[in-house]
């Protein structure tokens, strides 16, 4: 059975959707070192490496490391602590595809980077919040609302839906971002929070998932809101 890791404050009628649908979930718990927007969001903290392995940030709590590990996955820890202020804070917070580790490489955590460096293609994007800033949509096709990260993937044939920020929701902050509300959850099917059709660019979301043959689930109705990614152990 797939386990998926959420922020620690995500509701409970979209955690009994995921549930109902057969998925084991792991709440991510808080940083003290973050600002309290983003303190539970799983793609600041955990950087899932494949099926098997993951770097959590040093500092995470012993308890959700332990649950992890009886759940047979391997735990290397970040060589860095996270602290509050950008670009310590997005150390683990990294797009990593089958062929591509995409991020701001000078802030990588140096962990992580020595463990992608030997077995991906490093694509440096300016982007720090690039997993936030990202939906994978398949190992060639993503959507995102920097137009920097835009430009990088389409000089790798990646297929990039390149939309406008903003018009999802983060408590605390103005906005959140495409990457943040949703993730794959199987290799077709993006769950994400809340609904497409509360999103002013619903169409050109469907369209694209569409034509890549990936089918939305949505886990409540209401406007998408940045819970920082659906991270899945067992993709």
């Amino acid at each position: 059975m797939k386990k998926i890791i959420l922020d620690y404050r995500t509701s409970d009628e979209e955690k009994e959707n995921l549930l109902m649908l057969g998925y084991n979930i792991l709440l991510c718990p808080p940083s003290e070192q973050l600002y309290n927007a983003v303190c539970g969001h799983p793609d600041m903290l955990i950087h899932i490496l494949n099926k098997e392995n993951v770097v959590v940030h040093r500092d995470m709590p012993k308890e959700f490391t332990t649950n992890l590990s009886k759940l047979n996955i391997n735990i290397m820890y970040s060589n860095s602590s996270l602290t509050t202020s950008y670009p310590s804070n997005i150390i683990l917070n990294a797009v990593n595809t089958d062929n591509y580790f995409i991020h701001y490489l000078k802030y990588t955590d140096k962990t992580l980077l020595n463990l992608v460096e030997k077995n991906k293609k490093l694509i440096n994007v300016k982007q720090g919040y690039t997993k936030c800033s990202t939906a994978v949509i398949t190992s060639s096709a993503i959507i995102t609302s920097d137009k920097g990260i835009a430009k990088s993937l389409f000089k790798e044939n990646i297929d990039v839906l390149l939309l406008p920020p903003g018009d999802i929701e983060l408590p605390g902050l103005n906005y959140g971002f495409i990457g943040g509300c949703c993730g794959l959850i199987e290799d077709n099917v993006l769950a994400f929070f809340g609904h497409l059709d509360y999103y002013d660019y619903k169409d050109k979301v469907l369209k694209f998932l569409k034509k890549h043959k990936v089918e939305p689930i949505f886990l409540r109705k209401g406007k998408l809101i940045d819970r920082g990614s659906i991270l899945t152990l067992g993709i």
